[in-house]
């Protein structure tokens, strides 16, 4: 079945003075539906049978088009896109293609503005049958799981702040929390990040993080206090009475998870604990 705003794999039907035409071995008869790929897309090695893989979405005359080009979002995903043009009926987007996707006013969060970039969820209009775009991201998105697992690592895309931290996306299907007070990294709408699933709530809510739960997250952060060690020539000034602020912008990561990993390097005797900081093994003053 012909996919619209997804990647679909089609039969070579026939080459014309304008493109190939492609088809759907898989449709009914009587619902098939030849697909131009133009010219300019149409592979030097494409023959007559051959499978090819294509987007398929509607040019400028409403026309169904197929093309190999992959653009930055298809059908049923989110993605970060960049306003190119905004007119009185909406805004649009650069996603990839010759044609612009359009964003309708009444699909707007806010008012778009040229040169911004938005986080937009792509459907199928039904009355139109146009593909569209939408930053009313809420309304696409479950924010209670019922497939998760705490401590599951998952794909994420932030998609707006909020008092506590910032909401995103999680594996394109749920709403999650990061909490600002957990984030040791600067993190802007768009971004595109690896999580972990922190706390499935009551109510199936959910709070994500950046950090691996449990001892999973000192091996990592160990590594990185050791190569600081190495650049600073063995020594860091760093106590279990340090201020959290000065072990963030040394390490960028909380206190919490500097004394973890402190802890894991001292047993395994690659550090040394002094009254006036942290040294490599061997390298005292």
């Amino acid at each position: 079945m012909l996919k619209i705003g997804r990647m679909n794999t089609l039969t070579a039907l026939r080459r014309t003075s304008v493109g190939m035409f492609l088809g759907d071995p898989t449709s009914d008869p009587e619902d098939a539906t030849d697909i131009l790929l133009p010219n300019k897309y149409v592979p030097e090695s494409l023959r007559t049978e051959d499978e090819i893989e294509v987007f398929v979405y509607r040019d400028s005359e409403d026309r169904l088009i197929a093309t190999t080009l992959v653009p930055h979002i298809q059908r049923g995903e989110f993605a970060a896109l960049q306003a190119v043009s905004v007119m009185n009926f909406g805004a649009f987007m650069d996603w990839g293609l010759e044609k612009d996707l359009l964003v309708p006013h009444k699909e707007q969060s806010r008012p778009m503005r040229v040169g911004r970039w938005y986080v937009v969820y792509l459907y199928l209009d039904e009355q139109t049958d146009r593909l569209v775009a939408s930053s009313k991201i809420n309304k696409f998105i479950n924010d209670r799981a019922f497939d998760l697992e705490v401590g599951q690592e998952v794909d994420l895309l932030v998609y707006e702040p909020t008092d506590l931290g910032f909401n995103a996306i999680i594996d394109n299907r749920y709403r999650g929390l990061l909490y600002a007070n957990e984030l040791f990294q600067k993190v802007f709408p768009g971004d595109r990040l690896v999580g972990y699933v922190k706390t499935i709530r009551e109510d199936n809510r959910i709070d994500v993080t950046l950090q691996k739960p449990g001892y999973q997250n000192v091996e990592p952060n160990a590594e990185r206090i050791l190569q600081v060690l190495n650049e600073s020539g063995g020594f860091l000034p760093l106590t279990d009475n340090t201020d959290p602020k000065l072990i963030y912008d040394q390490l960028e990561m909380s206190k919490k998870t500097f004394k973890k990993a402190v802890g894991a390097l001292y047993r395994d005797r690659k550090i040394e604990l002094k009254p006036d900081g942290i040294y490599l093994t061997g390298n005292t003053r």
